[in-house]
């Protein structure tokens, strides 16, 4: 899916995400290298500014580095911070609306349990 596709969300955001997810799902391993900008605006059909911005913020964020000359590179210890705040946001903000949303259909939790057992 490409970002033309998610209208719900400014470019910037998903591509800060679509990175993350890239980085939690092992894609890229502490220490791998990230694809240039050029590489990943051509691939998610975004500008190159907007790639570079979002570079940017996960490079304040130290979880990023920068090699000049050779490229962008995952932090050590990216991973598991980016894991660890996932987990947090999950908790705090998308947690109270899903459990809200199954009181009101009237699913129980251990429904959900039994169903991923069977």
């Amino acid at each position: 899916m490409t970002l033309r596709t998610q209208h719900e969300k400014p470019v910037y955001v998903r591509l800060r995400e679509i990175i993350a997810d890239a980085i939690l799902a092992g894609k890229y391993a502490d220490g791998d290298p990230l694809p240039s900008v050029r590489a990943l605006a051509a691939e998610e059909q975004a500008n190159p500014l907007t790639v570079a911005k979002a570079y940017q913020g996960f490079q304040d964020e130290g979880l990023i580095v920068v090699k000049r000359g050779i490229g962008m590179f995952v932090a050590p210890g990216a991973r598991a911070r980016l894991s660890e705040s996932e987990r947090t946001r999950f908790l705090k903000e998308e947690w109270p609306e899903i459990r809200a949303r199954m009181r009101r259909l009237g699913i129980d939790a251990s429904d959900l349990i039994e169903r991923e057992r069977a």
